[in-house]
Order: structure tokens, then sequence, then C-alpha cells
């Protein structure tokens, strides 16, 4: 009797199956689920940035943005103060031999003593040479960029040579996307363009029509030899990017890598252009101790810039060269008797709120989680009883 009413309760009461399976179940979904809140708890720990890079990223782009905006700046009052005009490419020049000095200092300095810091150096600069001459490429291609503008520049009026070459942003972005793997949504894009509207308005609100004589210009010239600059300024860019975080070596010491690859081009470009000048008036030729400010400024820069790409990124680097473009016109309308316009404003408005539309997040579609098919035989139990 005890046998059939067993047999009985079995068939009648399909919850005898479903109970002890649910428990057991149960635990195994709370493990799973522990685990997996454990996993993702780790894997959040280990890609976000701690609390000290997040700090050096603020602290570059903001310390870009000023130092950006004083070189604009310091630069026009060169140009319009009393005294001698020192020979620009000479400045060049200076700017990456102090930037040199300073990435060796940094760079020995980051390690225990002055020998190790020394054979650090050598190691990374001269038995690397492979190396080395990976970091060299940005420099050929930044002087092949500088050639492209000096073409541009001679074939284009300074409005159009202005809108074209802000399209470095758009470049910038793209070469991130196909090189490192960046993900951009919709609304990113959008503010990338207007970026690019905003900085090409603000700057044609500065820009004065010059009245060209008999020199003869090719616009189509002049437009392809822009886009192919800010081709090669994406390019560059996002490969010392690539470049910098994609090693352990530090960035003062990338600096020196670099700034040997840019010294003898810039001295190559100081004896093609003004090989006679130097030759008549001197290689210091209006140097006082403003001019070795601007040398000293230029080269913080160069500084700024791998800061900013190693804890940031390029994308953003150009979000705080903009910024700075703008800062630097709203000083001169303050101070340097610039008048505003319509096109400052747009523009001003443009570039702030391309900055908020690119950092801004959209809410992610919830998902509907699905628990695999289990091992333990509940899915089966289910099967037999629906025939039953």
């Amino acid at each position: 009797m005890r046998c059939n009413t067993m047999i009985h309760t079995r068939t009648s009461s399909p919850f005898f199956l479903i109970q002890p399976i649910r428990g057991v179940n149960k635990h195994l979904k709370d493990a799973d689920v522990s685990a997996k809140t454990l996993s993702i708890a780790n894997l959040i720990k280990m890609t976000s940035p701690n609390s000290s890079d997040k700090t050096m990223k603020l602290v570059s782009l903001v310390t870009l943005t000023v130092q950006n905006a004083a070189v604009a700046l310091s630069m026009r009052y060169s140009r319009t103060r009393n005294g001698d005009m020192f020979i620009a490419s000479t400045a060049v020049l200076m700017a990456e031999v102090v930037k040199l000095i300073a990435s060796l200092y940094l760079s020995i300095r980051s390690e225990a003593s002055l020998p190790a810091g020394i054979m650090s150096v050598y190691v990374h600069v001269w038995k690397n040479k492979v190396d080395t001459l990976k970091v060299s490429l940005p420099a050929f291609i930044y002087l092949i960029q500088n050639n492209l503008l000096y073409v541009s520049a001679s074939n284009l009026d300074a409005a159009t040579y202005q809108v074209t070459y802000q399209l470095k942003i758009l470049t910038t972005a793209m070469f991130a996307v196909l090189m490192l793997g960046r993900s951009l949504h919709k609304l990113q894009w959008v503010a990338l363009v207007l970026l690019c509207i905003g900085v090409a308005l603000v700057q044609l609100a500065a820009t004065t029509v010059a009245v060209v004589g008999s020199v003869e210009q090719n616009k189509l010239l002049g437009v392809g030899a822009a886009i192919g600059a800010c081709f090669c300024s994406g390019f560059a860019g996002i490969y010392f990017e690539k470049i910098l975080k994609g090693s352990d070596v530090s960035i003062w010491m990338r600096n020196v890598q670099l700034s040997l690859a840019s010294m003898p081009l810039g001295l190559l470009t100081c004896l093609a252009t003004d090989w006679t000048e130097i030759k008549n008036k001197g290689f210091f030729f209006g140097y006082d101790a403003y001019v070795w400010y601007l040398v000293v400024l230029n080269a913080t820069g160069g500084l700024l810039v791998a800061m900013v790409v190693k804890y940031a990124d390029n994308i953003l680097k150009n979000f705080a060269t903009s910024l700075a473009i703008v800062l630097s016109m709203l000083v001169s309308i303050m101070f340097l008797g610039f008048s505003i316009n319509f096109q400052y404003i747009v523009g001003t408005v443009f570039v702030i709120g391309s900055i908020f539309l690119y950092s801004y997040q959209p809410p992610k579609k919830p998902t509907v989680a699905t628990i695999p098919p289990d091992d333990t035989g509940f899915n089966s139990g289910l099967k037999h009883l629906k025939r039953n």
C-alpha cells in the first residue's frame, strides 16, 4: 500500500519532481550569479582607470588648453612688438632641443640612479634601433604635412585654408576607429562635425581677406594639399598614440626618440628655407628673453601633447586645442582690441556644445538575461511531465 501510495503521489503531483530540482537549481543559480557578479566586478576594476590616471587626464587636458591659448597670444604679440624679428625656423628647432633636454632629464630621473638612467636611454634609443625608427615615423609624416600645408596656403585664400584644415578633426577620429578599434556613437560623430564647423567659424572671425596680386593660385591643388595634410595629421597622431599606449616605455623616453628624429628634420628646414638669412644675420638673431620664453612654451606644448595622448586620446586633444582657439580669441577681444562678431559667437557656441555632446553617453537599452540550459535534469523533467 505504501508503495502504491508513493507511486500515486509521484504521478498525481508534478511538484514532487519540481521542488527538489528547484532547490538544486536555486543553489546553482545563486552560485552562478555570485560568480558572474564577482567576475564583472573584477572586470570593472581592471578596465576602469584609477584615480591617478583620471587626474593626469584632466590636468593634462586643461594645461594643454591653457598652453595652446598662451602660444597663440604670445606668437601674435611677438609679431607686433618692437625689436628685431627672430627667424621662426630656428625657434622651432630650439624648441625641439629644449624638449629633448627636458625629456632626457625626466627619463633619467625616473630611474633608480644616474647610471641606470643613462643605460636605459642607451638601450631604448641605440640598441633598440627598430623601435626608435618606429617612433621616428610620425616626425617624417609631420614633415610631409608641413610641406603640404605650405602648398595649400600658397594656393588658397586664408578663409578656405582655415576651413579645409579643420577636417583633421574628422580624419583623427577616422584613424582612431580604424587603427585603435575605438567605437564612436552617432552623437559623438555629430559632435565632431560641430567642432569642425565651430573652429572654422571662430578662425574665420579673425581672418582678414588678403588681396592676391599677380600670383597664380590653383585652388584644386590647394584643397587637395590641405586634405592630404589632414590625413597626415590624423594618421601621425593616432600612430603615436598607439605606440605610447602599446608598450611599457615611458612617455619621456618616447619624447627623447621623437626629438632625436625631429631635430635633423628641423635643421634641414632651417637650411632649406632660411639659410641666407641665417648666414647673414646669425642663427640666434633677434633672440632675447621673450623669444626664449616662446621656445620653452612651445617645448612644453610638445611634452603636454604626449601626456594628453598617453592619458587621454587624440580626439580629446583636438577638443582641447579647439577650445584654446576660442579662449585666445576671447582674450584678444577683451584686451587686444579685436571686435567680436556674429561668426565668433556662433562658432564658440558650436565648440562648447560639441564638447558636451561628445561627452554625453546615451542610456543603454536594458537587456533581458537568458538562462542557459542546465545539466541538472530540470528541463528534461519538465518535458517528461508535459508528455504525461
